[in-house]
């Protein structure tokens, strides 16, 4: 099954099938230019909710922070997304994935911008927590809106017998933004400060806007998306397996989470590792993710084994963090074993990230067609009180276990994720 879209006057003609839409023509290739849009405005954000994070010993620095006020500031950015995915969720099966990609992505790139100029470490002054933190929030609840409307969009593209592989192609876009943004932020803030680097992040969201604008329309088949949600079982805030798949990708989600928002200050301060290799083991956890959710995605169309592939990766994750907890107490008595730690971090951070392209297609199938957009957000709610609650606990980890302790629990979050994955009875 192959579903098709608009070209556009700069396209190159198009041979095949063809089919009409609110008086647009479609082409049946386009689908690949809105999984590309798909791609542009999850790796757009994710250079901020990853990124920013990334440039946490800088940011702690610049805008003299201890680390629990650190912890707030990076908390409340994935608090901002925990709070307005599922109103975005519900609005993307109302009103269609453009109208809310193209609102988002907009508004985003304009608070960035104004985060440029107005919240940011000069000579004369440093903003306070307290409005580095509110201005991360909103960034948040307006980034919010590109996972289920970018979700929407590609399901509604491909057939059953691609959608894994296209989701997982759209889910490389976090661990894509995420390694860029790992790479060029921390230096950039370093060498420009954070002005270039919440511009650097608003110009991204406002391309994605610009091609969102510019290709992405509603395929034929969205015009019985209210007859689809009739016949696709409950809604998904009633449907108990709904919420079984999404609080899994949830707990999941909080070891990866601990990697991305603290990996750097481990590696800084434990390890005693300079810039470059910090900000070099997180670049390369991230395009090892992309690697292996691409695979991912395929190997799961082909074999039909989303659930058993799902639990292996929650039971491999759980091992992963298991070596690295046992890795950070022997480092500790060994210092030449500090060396291994990067190798450590790079390992579980690909192993809890190879499975999220897999685990929202089996959720978007699950919740039916008419459904996509509240089911998507309503996992990625529980994904960033991940990124809310991680950031601001560990601190806290911290003081009463030392890291060892923060990876023992990352372990420990894993293994309960991996009975959620198993079908009822």
């Amino acid at each position: 099954m192959s579903a098709i879209v608009a070209p556009t006057d700069c396209d190159p003609p198009e041979t095949g099938p063809s089919a009409s839409s609110a008086g647009l023509t479609f082409g049946p290739n386009h689908r690949w230019k809105v999984l590309c849009i798909g791609v542009a405005a999850n790796a757009g954000f994710s250079a901020t909710f990853s990124g920013i994070p990334a440039t946490a010993v800088v940011m702690r620095q610049g805008y003299h922070l201890g680390n629990a006020e650190l912890g707030l500031a990076l908390g409340l950015l994935g608090l901002g997304v925990a709070l307005s995915e599922v109103p975005w969720g519900v609005l993307t099966d109302r009103w269609g994935d453009r109208r809310v990609l193209l609102t988002g992505l907009s508004a985003t790139a304009a608070w960035l911008f104004i985060m440029a100029l107005l919240v940011v470490p000069t000579k004369l002054a440093v903003p306070g927590v307290t409005l580095l933190s509110a201005s991360l929030l909103v960034a948040g609840l307006l980034g919010g809106s590109v996972n289920g409307s970018s979700g929407r969009a590609i399901m509604g593209w491909f057939g059953e017998g691609e959608r894994g592989f296209a989701m997982s192609i759209r889910q490389t876009a976090v661990p894509l933004g995420g390694g860029l943004g790992a790479l060029v932020l921390p230096s950039l803030a370093l060498a420009l400060g954070f002005t270039a680097v919440f511009s650097l992040l608003a110009a991204l969201s406002a391309i994605s806007a610009f091609f969102a604008w510019r290709w992405l329309h509603e395929p034929p088949t969205q015009g019985d998306a209210r007859a689809a949600a009739a016949t696709s079982g409950p809604a998904p805030l009633r449907n108990i397996e709904v919420w079984r798949i999404s609080t899994a990708i949830g707990l999941l989600c909080f070891p990866q989470v601990a990697v991305l928002t603290f990996a750097s200050v481990f590696l800084h301060d434990f390890a005693a590792m300079g810039t470059l290799v910090t900000s070099a083991s997180l670049a390369v956890v991230q395009t090892g993710a992309m690697a292996m959710r691409v695979w991912s995605g395929r190997f799961t169309d082909h074999h039909g084994n989303r659930r058993p592939f799902l639990r292996f990766c929650s039971a491999l994750s759980a091992v992963a963090f298991l070596a690295l907890w046992l890795l950070a107490i022997a480092a500790a008595a060994q210092p030449a074993l500090m060396a291994v730690l990067p190798v450590m971090v790079v390992l579980a951070g690909i192993s809890v990230s190879a499975w999220h392209g897999v685990a929202y297609t089996e959720l978007a199938t699950l919740a039916g067609a008419g459904h996509v957009g509240t089911a998507l957000s309503l996992a990625n709610t529980l994904v960033f009180v991940g990124f809310c609650l991680v950031p601001i606990a560990i601190p806290w980890l911290l003081l009463v276990f030392a890291w060892p302790g923060v990876w023992l629990a990352a372990a420990i979050c894993a293994a309960i994720a991996w009975p959620t994955f198993l079908r009822p009875a």
